[in-house]
């Protein structure tokens, strides 16, 4: 009896189909169950979990965040399954329609036991901009399928964040117009839930004369914008995250010159990049190349445009001061946003040769200087096609009939591939498991992983008109006309064999000759006849697609492939694989080869040729046709690959190491074996993919993509491992792992590595930012010796030198009240003084002009049905706006949450009800801060500086600090750029001498963190005492004094009383009188 272990979020999942769980503007409610023959068996397993106290436990997982949720315990009678209802809350209190990131998700039967395992994806549909629009016109099943006779092709697009919403649509032959999409928000799984438009009718309404002839020819669908190149001209939408109406509208964009046949032929090309938490630096671009007649003008034949793509700017004629002769066509334009530059694949017509370009892109537009001197590929590029970057990397592939990888932002490229007479025409990209398949046009399908410089053929699809997709967990999905074909078997590798048949043997027809180097090491040398006319001798040779590959005798034996050799000698042999030996190979037996019952001597007839001849002394000892293409071994000495019968005693064959060679030289029966690797009676041989040899995981986290924000003077620790597999299996002794930086002039990277005893291979890597430059690069760890078989051979970080969105500062106040108390508003202190002082309705703060002459725009306790107090002064009147409040009549329909109404934030001021409360005086008030992220929290301190205002521009404050001999060259430099004091916040402290609500807000200093830290704080300051009126009774006493004086002046004047002459009056009568005295006296 089979069971199965499922979970869904819509009713009962299909037998072995991956979760798909969806979270929308309501609770997440999932169902986890057993599947099984009937429902009583379903219950009868469920109840035997249940009872031994185990039920499942969710956990959701993106590039920056994961959640566990545990199902609840109680085992209900009437169900069958297991159910949690998860608060969209709990989960992101985020609604607004953006980017965003689809979940991963793992529902284990217990947490931290590996029991029935499983793991799915979790989409908010209340916030995926596509989904929030009708694209056209629904179109039914049975219309649909009316289409499929004009298909000539199909062109599938995907949004960046969320890799299982995706657009599906149809390019039509001349026998049918108009534009079909299908849009996916499950991954392509089922054909039945694909939503089918008809955008017809939304095109022609752009359009002002030509209507026929009208199909898709491209689209990209970027975070917040769709755009679709049409056989009628360049189509798109407007910002998706803005739906001002139901039905998705699109506007056309002209290009002088282009018609209908330029269009055809044209295509779009652009850097898939997940922009959720969008930072200012990041913006998609797109650009449109047409394949124009050489005799129209080549400078317009390239277009580029930055969201909303409503100005296009031409690329080409940026380079030609950098490429001499003949100006090659632009194949690819790209934008590499890690290095702000323009990324060209070009090609000369007449010359034909293929050059990689690169130019400095700054505000919108293209230098005229390369950044790096230009890349000319070899001759041996001829057909290029394209040229794309790995989603959310630096890696940079340029295809067709070869494929080369640049790590540094086009600067150099390796070659990975060469395919001679058959060409890439496709590439697909899964950035959750770093896969990538190349298609050629002969339908063979090749896989490599990110960054791996390694490839394999995986099959090959006879489907003449199909596309190919990977959905948001890595599961490639073949998508025809009328049917969608997806890897069902869960299994740990995500290529289906359904899709692409059984495993192809890699190896090539001619034969092979081991050379034995040790018990454990071994060459093969690949044979090339001398008639081999030069065209095909690269169908005789080794190659790249040969690297870490498996060589498989038919008889026994296999050899792990380790190098491959190209070279000129010796003859007959151009080509050679270092390979460690597996499991030991088979030799010949005398039943199957005569010749090795007799004795064996060799002699020298040419530079590498040499004619075996067998003792005749056994008379069953002879040569035979069969023994043709097999390899003589002699231990110590070099091998020969038998060629040419000349009797059934004499053969010639060619030396494996002419050097190592015997001659003239008899060896023994039994002395010397006979290998057979030809191919004259059936290939004796194949190669085959490695089976996965190492497990890779990241130690620091559980996604394998995650997102780092580095600040300023801060650094991150990753940690990766390596372990061989199986356990047990051979490690070399060198670095597994290749750490490769895209922007290395961004952020610095230490790396220290080691094995432990185990032999695992471990990596710290250590990444901080040292200069005030934001940014993003990408961080990948590569097991380079992995096999592509591997689940997990890349593991690609994305750091960005910014401010993390989940980065704050808070204030941490003297005293903690509870949440409850805060809702009740009564919390009382040990003297039974209330902390909690719940405003008055439309309350304002007072003004340095007087407590009843409130000159602030700030309101708190809004409610603008009840009257405004202290609105008697005209001053007061024009100040006070609203805010969450504005243009509402009552304050329920302001619609304050709780968290805003316990918000300090002035801009939820009107929400705000209470306030702490303290005691006049408040003396040395520490103003204490921290700054909280994902990790934990730190206290504010020195590099950091801030500083300190009052938001409604209050007085009677200030503020005490202390500023070590460090500080004060940093304080006295940024107080002349801010022109504001600056305050160390280690140990500021606060006093305020003024009394009712006081909002201070305080900011870190810029220049010292990429993040905006600011935190807000308010302090009601009650039970003020009567202020002395010492300043009214000097004024009193002053105005009596001088109404004195005057009324004294006023009654002097009315009687004729002149004081002044009156004392000059006897002033005078004095000296006259001390005069006569004197002049007695001098008689006398």
């Amino acid at each position: 009896m089979e069971k199965y272990f499922a979970c869904s979020s819509k009713g009962f999942p299909r037998k072995d189909e991956i979760i798909k769980l969806y979270l929308s503007s309501e609770s997440l409610k999932v169902q986890c169950f057993f599947q099984s023959e009937n429902e009583l068996a379903s219950k009868r397993m469920l109840s035997v979990f249940t009872s031994g106290g185990l039920a499942p436990s969710l956990e959701i997982i993106n590039s920056t965040y994961n959640g566990i949720f545990h199902f609840n315990l109680t085992s209900f009678s009437d169900r069958v399954f297991w159910l949690i209802d998860i608060p969209r809350e709990n989960i992101t209190k985020n609604t607004a329609i953006a980017a965003v990131e689809e979940w991963l998700v793992r529902i284990t039967l217990h947490h931290g036991l590996n029991i029935y395992a499983t793991e799915g994806t979790l989409l908010d549909t209340a916030r995926e901009p596509i989904l929030q629009w009708t694209l056209g016109v629904v179109m039914p099943e049975s219309e649909v399928s009316k289409l499929y006779a004009h298909v000539i092709e199909l062109k599938v697009t995907k949004c960046p964040c969320a890799n299982d919403v995706a657009l599906l649509g149809f390019i039509l032959n001349t026998t049918l117009d108009g534009v079909y999409i299908g849009l996916s928000f499950s991954g392509f799984w089922h054909y039945s839930d694909t939503i089918w438009y008809n955008l017809t009718e939304t095109i022609y309404s752009q359009l002002r004369e030509e209507h026929t002839g009208l199909s898709v020819v491209d689209m990209v669908l970027t975070n917040h914008f769709l755009v679709i190149l049409t056989t009628l001209g360049l189509f798109v939408s407007g910002d998706l995250r803005y739906p001002s109406t139901q039905d998705l509208m699109l506007s056309r964009q002209d290009f002088c010159g282009f018609e209908r046949v330029d269009y055809i032929k044209g295509k779009l090309w652009n850097n898939e990049r997940c922009f959720a938490n969008r930072e200012h630096f990041e913006v998609d671009y797109v650009s449109i190349i047409f394949d124009r007649n050489r005799t129209l003008s080549e400078a317009s034949s390239c277009f580029y445009s930055k969201e909303p793509f409503r100005q296009w700017s031409p690329c080409l004629h940026y380079i030609s001061k950098g490429v001499k002769n003949i100006p090659p066509s632009v194949i690819t334009f790209l934008v590499d946003q890690e290095h702000g530059t323009g990324v060209y694949l070009l090609f000369n017509q007449i010359q034909k040769i293929a050059t990689a370009f690169v130019c400095f892109l700054k505000n919108n537009r293209l230098s005229e200087l390369p950044k790096f001197p230009p890349f000319q590929f070899p001759s041996s590029f001829s057909s290029p096609v394209g040229m794309v970057f790995h989603p959310r990397s630096h890696f940079l592939y340029a295809y067709g009939n070869q494929v080369w990888l640049s790590v540094d932002g086009g600067n150099t490229f390796e070659l990975i591939a060469d395919f001679h007479d058959d060409i890439i025409k496709n590439t697909y990209h899964s950035f959750y498991t770093s896969d990538i398949t190349f298609v050629s046009e002969s339908g063979k399908v090749y896989l490599t992983k990110a960054g791996l410089e390694r490839y394999s053929e995986i099959g090959n699809v006879a489907d003449k008109i199909f596309t190919l997709y990977y959905d948001h967990l890595g599961f490639i999905h073949k998508l025809t006309p009328g049917r969608f074909e997806a890897d069902r078997s869960l299994a740990t590798s995500r290529n289906s064999k359904s899709i692409f048949g059984q495993a192809p043997d890699m190896g090539f027809e001619t034969a092979l000759a081991p050379q034995y180097i040790t018990l454990t090491e071994i060459i093969f040398f690949a044979y090339v006849p001398e008639n081999e006319p030069q065209e095909t001798i690269y169908t005789k040779k080794f190659n790249n697609i040969h690297h870490g590959k498996v060589i498989h005798s038919r008889k026994t034996g296999r050899a792990f492939i380790r190098k491959i050799l190209q070279h000129k000698t010796p003859k007959g042999f151009l080509s050679s694989v270092t390979a460690e030996i597996i499991d030991p190979f088979g030799t010949e037996e005398e039943k199957e080869s005569s010749c090795l019952s007799a004795s064996l001597s060799i002699k020298q007839t040419g530079h590498s040729a040499y004619q075996l001849t067998l003792d005749l002394q056994n008379a069953s000892a002879s040569f035979q046709d069969t023994d043709i293409e097999k390899t003589v071994v002699i231990p110590g000495f070099s091998s020969f690959l038998i060629t040419t019968l000349l009797d059934g005693s004499n053969a010639l064959a060619i030396a494996t190491m002419p050097a190592r060679a015997p001659n003239n030289m008899t060896f023994l029966k039994d002395s010397w074996f006979l290998y057979n690797f030809g191919q004259r009676n059936g290939r004796m041989w194949n190669i085959y993919s490695q089976p996965c040899n190492y497990q890779f995981q990241h130690l620091d986290s559980l996604s394998l993509n995650t997102v780092k924000y580095i600040d300023l003077g801060h650094s991150h620790v990753f940690k990766v491992e390596i372990l061989p597999w199986p356990k047990g299996a051979r490690t070399l002794e060198i670095p597994l792992l290749k750490v490769i930086v895209g922007n290395p002039t961004l952020l610095e990277v230490k790396a220290e590595d080691s094995f432990d005893d185990t032999e695992s291979y471990v990596m710290e890597i250590s990444v901080a930012s040292k200069v005030l430059h934001k940014g993003s690069t990408s961080l990948a760890f590569i097991a380079w010796g992995a096999s592509t078989e591997c689940f997990i051979t890349t593991i690609m970080s994305t750091m960005k030198s910014s401010c993390s969105y989940l980065r704050s500062m808070r204030h941490i106040p003297s005293k903690f009240i509870p949440l409850e108390d805060w809702i009740s508003g009564v919390h009382k202190d040990s003297q039974g003084f209330n902390l909690i002082k719940t405003l008055p309705i439309n309350y304002r703060p007072p003004s340095n002009m007087g407590i009843a002459i409130p000159l602030t725009d700030n309101f708190y306790h809004a409610d603008p049905s009840k009257p405004i107090p202290r609105n008697l002064f005209h001053k007061s009147k024009e100040a006070g706006k609203y805010k969450q409040c504005a243009n509402v009549s009552t304050r329920e329909e302001c619609n304050c949450t709780n968290d805003q109404k316990f918000s300090h934030a002035v801009a939820f001021s009107d929400c705000r009800e209470k306030v702490p409360r303290f005691k006049f005086p408040v003396t040395q008030y520490p103003i204490s801060l921290e700054i909280y992220n994902k990790d934990g929290h730190v206290p504010v301190k020195p590099p950091y500086l801030v500083t300190v205002t009052e938001v409604n521009m209050r007085k009677n404050w200030n503020l005490k600090h202390h500023v070590p001999e460090n500080v004060k060259k940093m304080k006295d430099y940024l107080e002349q750029i801010l022109h504001a004091p600056v305050y160390n916040p280690l140990g500021l402290n606060l006093s305020i001498k003024g009394s009712e609500l006081f909002h201070f807000r305080v900011s870190v200093a810029p220049g010292l963190t990429f993040c905006n830290l600011v935190e807000e704080f308010q302090i009601y300051v009650d039970e003020t005492p009567l202020p002395f009126p010492g300043h009214t009774l000097v004024a009193v006493a002053a105005a009596v004094v001088l109404g004195g004086l005057i009324f004294t002046a006023f009654m002097f004047q009315l009687h004729n009383i002149h004081p002044l002459r009156a004392f000059q009056k006897w002033i005078r009568s004095k000296v006259n009188f001390s005069s006569s005295t004197v002049s007695e006296l001098g008689q006398r």
